[in-house]
């Protein structure tokens, strides 16, 4: 999805840019209304975020502009200025919404959501007849905002490469550790591609023996082997026009390997056991935790294959090399559990927090997930303990553990610099945020060296 933010505050800017990058929605900024509008010429926007008061053209005679070249972009409109005339104005003229400054980043985050949900609707009911009968998208917009978690540098960095290579059509490889969350950021990038109204089809290749895998991804035509009672589509034709996560690719066997490879050069392949040759408009996008280099060089993987999978490669960090997102991790997961336990008000005590950001994480995230799920079901009451959590999985492996204090200090400065974000520096709000007054904030921030 593609953005165009307008804002003679170069601050102001890329704050906003930051936020939609991180949905992701790839950026384009304007300082004024002329540039703006020099951009919408070279390529078109989803939606325009603008600011009211610009150098030369207002955001309003941006708007009028806008819509009357490109309908069907969403724009939002932003002032300090606002009043109930110029909002009607906005509107009269064709804004989907109106915010007044100053607003939190949250508040902004939800108003930018709710254009991509009406705009993606909009798209669903553009579908010409018979696009409903296909299989529906697994993930949307809502669950890549609740599923990719993190504020660390190397997440925003994902951030950052996926909005990059969501709006190509390439060959995408994951690489990455058991459990980190590959197919979470596959499922990201079909998302916020434009192939997001069409089917996400997954096919765990490590799972299936060879001969089972190959009609899997081909199918096969009735009678082609013993039990072939009938022709089966393969998941290739069911992902045409959207796109395949073909997991732990470096398990598949040499002659799999030649029949994927002719499907990434020439879009075309036949079902087992059957003549026609059938073309496919599939974008691939494959993961492994193995390392596929290596197994070239042994002659256990196609060279020319390598060659066609690794054009975009994306190497996602294990949950050890991101220790400051464990909290984030920990709260959304709990959300969920005590959702799904009829729990919403579990927590962790400091003691459990501090536990598990000094863990190594052998498993990731997916190991994070399943202990908070069993210290849950096991706790007493809603506040787990360091004594609730799976001693084998935490205690007993455990890396050396920094000292209490420094740890929760940490994690307390995270939490007061992420709510000063959204609150755009407003101390009031913040304190608000964390639940704490106002005072007591001033000093954790003198404490901290918090500007």
């Amino acid at each position: 999805m593609q953005a165009l933010i307008v804002d003679d505050n170069e601050t102001m800017r890329e704050a906003m840019a930051q936020i939609l990058t991180k949905l992701p929605i790839s950026v384009v900024q304007a300082a004024d209304g002329e540039s703006a509008l020099a951009a919408l010429s070279e390529q078109p926007f989803d939606l325009v975020v603008t600011d009211y008061r610009l150098p030369g053209m207002n955001g309003l005679q941006v708007l009028q502009e806008i819509k009357a070249r490109c309908p069907a972009t969403e724009v939002l409109v932003i002032t300090a200025y606002g009043t109930i005339d110029l909002a009607v104005q906005a509107m009269h003229y064709g804004a989907a919404d109106f915010i007044t400054k100053p607003f939190s980043q949250e508040e902004f985050r939800l108003r930018i959501q709710k254009m991509v949900q009406k705009i993606l609707g909009d798209r669903r009911m553009e579908q010409p007849a018979g696009a409903a009968d296909r299989p529906a998208q697994e993930g949307g917009v809502d669950q890549l905002f609740a599923e990719i978690i993190g504020e660390s540098e190397c997440m925003r960095e994902l951030y950052r490469t996926l909005a990059k290579v969501a709006r190509t059509d390439s060959s995408v490889i994951l690489y990455g550790e058991s459990g980190v969350g590959k197919e979470v950021v596959a499922r990201a990038i079909h998302a916020a591609s434009d192939r997001r109204t069409h089917a996400f089809i997954r096919v765990h290749c490590g799972a299936l023996a060879e001969g089972v895998l190959e009609s899997e991804l081909f199918g096969h035509e009735k009678g082609a082997f013993t039990g072939a009672l009938k022709r089966k589509r393969g998941r290739f034709e069911l992902a045409h026009d959207g796109s395949i996560f073909l997991d732990e690719i470096g398990d598949i066997s040499a002659s799999t390997q030649i029949k994927l490879l002719r499907v990434l050069q020439e879009r075309e392949f036949e079902r087992v056991g059957g003549e026609e040759t059938l073309t496919v408009n599939v974008r691939v996008i494959a993961a492994t935790h193995r390392d596929l280099e290596k197994l070239v060089q042994q002659g256990r993987f196609r060279e020319d294959l390598y060659y066609r999978l690794h054009i975009i490669p994306i190497f996602l960090p294990p949950l050890r090399d991101r220790r400051e997102d464990i909290p984030l991790l920990s709260a959304h997961f709990l959300r969920r559990i005590g959702r799904q336990l009829g729990r919403p008000d579990l927590k962790l005590q400091d003691s459990a927090m501090a536990a598990l950001c000094n863990y190594a994480w052998p498993g990731n995230v997916r190991e994070l997930e399943n202990v908070l799920e069993r210290a849950a079901v096991m706790a007493e009451t809603d506040l787990i303990s360091a004594g609730d959590l799976p001693v084998p999985a935490v205690f007993d492996r455990a890396e050396p553990k920094a000292p209490l204090d420094d740890l929760l200090a940490r994690v307390e400065k995270q939490e007061i610099e992420k709510a000063l974000r959204r609150a755009n520096g407003v101390k009031t709000e913040a304190a608000r945020l964390l639940g704490i007054k106002t005072s007591t904030l001033y000093y954790k921030m003198e404490k901290y060296g918090l500007s």
